[in-house]
């Protein structure tokens, strides 16, 4: 016996040979026509690129060294007053959304009075 899955019942349900291996009524489709080639197009030879420098020069040795001194002060601090002005901003920004958040919950949870 063959079975089917009916989109109608949702359930597997008995079914001829031909509507068990083509689901749904579907009948398989053959191509009549050739695939294209994958490689029709032609390559360049490693000769013929142009190479371009879009990186630059290489800075990650010196920014390493420059990061991994031990000179006792933080790494997110170490490139002075813009630094230290991202820090201070994000500290401040979090203190005054914590707080407006605890204000915002207590003037919630109290009832209005009519």
């Amino acid at each position: 016996m063959y079975y089917k899955f009916s989109g109608f019942m949702q359930k597997l349900v008995g079914a001829w040979v031909s509507e068990a291996y083509s689901p749904q009524g579907l009948k398989p489709v053959v191509s009549t026509e050739a695939p294209p080639i994958v490689f029709a197009t032609p390559t360049k030879l490693t000769s013929d690129s142009t190479v371009y420098d879009y990186a630059g020069k290489n800075r990650v040795p010196e920014l390493q060294k420059f990061f991994q001194k031990t000179d006792g002060v933080p790494v997110y601090l170490k490139r002075g007053l813009p630094d230290q002005m991202l820090y201070r901003t994000t500290m401040a920004l979090t203190v005054g959304g914590t707080i407006y958040c605890l204000i915002t919950l207590y003037m919630a949870s109290q009832p209005k009075n009519k």
